[in-house]
């Protein structure tokens, strides 16, 4: 295996156009390869249930499977496979790590349903009080809002089902590889 070109400089401010040059390679090579470590990882939401009857990937499978069926386009599929790719990672802002995951490649409003689906699942969680429940409110006014109601209600909040018939994760590979190599920040 060939070895790849390394800076020579141990701090940056030591650093020479040539070393910024052979970074800049190797940025572009990571982010060519950004569709399939984010497969990888979707792939590893496979060993872990988080207390449902299903994995975390059967959940994302799920929910992509029902925004597919409702011929939404490329950047909500997007959304339902990715929404909760921070579970595991960040269980306490699970929503802004997979937002700013997707965030260069999808529109505006698909990014901010993300990054504030959670407070918006929390809608269902007869274990909270009243006041928590309704912790969306205070986004009544977003231009947002009802994107995200209806993408929890929807797709997200009824994609915990053992027998429901979700489309494999490679049925999405193609779209993943078309958004993810898209020009970042184009959309």
């Amino acid at each position: 295996m060939e070895k790849h070109k390394t800076v020579g400089f141990t701090a940056m401010k030591d650093g020479t156009v040539q070393d910024y040059k052979i970074i800049a390679a190797n940025d572009e090579a990571t982010a060519q390869a950004l569709p399939k470590r984010l497969i990888a990882h979707l792939q590893e939401m496979a060993e872990d249930d988080g207390a449902y009857k299903i994995s975390r990937l059967e959940h994302v499978l799920q929910c992509a499977t029902r925004v597919h069926e409702s011929k939404a386009d490329d950047d909500w599929i997007i959304a339902g496979l990715f929404h909760d790719i921070g579970d595991i990672l960040a269980p306490y802002t699970h929503g802004q790590v997979a937002a700013e995951i997707i965030r260069p490649f999808v529109r505006e409003e698909v990014c901010w349903v993300v990054r504030n689906h959670g407070t918006f699942q929390m809608f269902y969680n007869v274990s909270l009080t009243e006041e928590e429940r309704n912790s969306r409110d205070r986004f009544k006014e977003h231009p947002f809002y009802q994107y995200a109601v209806d993408f929890c209600e929807k797709w997200d909040q009824n994609s915990f089902d053992p027998l429901y018939n979700s489309k494999p994760l490679e049925f999405f590979i193609p779209i993943i590889q078309r958004v993810f190599t898209r020009t970042p920040f184009s959309v």
